[in-house]
């Protein structure tokens, strides 16, 4: 099932006021609305999240949306984000210990 309108303008509207090297998972947004739909926010961040900040939505590990690392660490970069790094350097997730944002 499809989220509705106003799901989607609801956590479009959530993720916009994400401050600048802060981060929420996809389940800190759906709390923020009330709802434990964190696949839903997957989705509507899928669909029609890229006018938003995108990259300061990440998944619960920390890591960044599939697919758009490379994109979403340069964003990270450049806001000063937290970011944890693997032992080799190879691989790196939001630290969301330091950069969660709770609304």
């Amino acid at each position: 099932m499809p989220p509705s309108d106003d799901f989607v303008s609801r956590v479009l509207e959530v993720v916009a006021d994400i401050p600048e090297g802060r981060a929420m998972a996809y389940g800190d947004v759906a709390a923020a609305l009330g709802s434990c739909a964190a696949r839903g926010v997957g989705q509507v961040m899928a669909y029609y999240g890229s006018d938003v900040p995108w990259w300061r939505v990440v998944r619960a590990s920390g890591h960044p949306a599939q697919d758009h690392e490379h994109l979403a660490l340069e964003h990270y970069r450049v806001e000063g984000t937290p970011l944890l790094w693997s032992r080799d350097g190879s691989v790196f997730r939001v630290d969301l210990a330091r950069a969660r944002h709770l609304p």
